[in-house]
């Protein structure tokens, strides 16, 4: 089981940056960060996989990931964020990588997630 703590949300204006934070209480294969807002379904944002990491159109360019294996941390740095962009951010984690995408985030691991608001 892994368990993950995520940190760096909060609020921001417009063209503005956030970075945000994830650490796993274990290494893990794979991670990335999904996201969810008001009323829409979750969406992959962001995956660090062993092929290289992939990004949603919505914020490619814009935001990075980034993964410290040595510190079992996965990081997004989000630049130029959009109102478009709030939502609660989750941190996820697998061992199995191939059936992790962006747009098929199936990691079995998940955080409590972090809020990010755009106004």
């Amino acid at each position: 089981h892994v368990q993950l703590v995520e940190s760096g949300g909060g609020s921001v204006q417009a063209g503005g940056s956030l970075t945000l934070n994830c650490t796993a209480s274990s290494t893990s294969a794979c991670m990335g960060w999904v996201r969810q807002a008001p009323g829409k379904e979750r969406e992959g944002v962001a995956v660090e996989i062993p092929g290289g990491p992939q990004y949603a159109d919505a914020v490619k360019g814009r935001f990075t990931i980034s993964q410290d294996k040595g510190k079992n941390t996965v990081y997004l740095l989000m630049n130029s964020l959009k109102p478009e962009d709030t939502g609660m951010y989750f941190c996820a984690a697998d061992w199995d990588c191939r059936k992790v995408t962006v747009a098929h985030t199936n990691f079995g691991y998940w955080g409590q997630g972090t809020q990010v608001t755009v106004s």
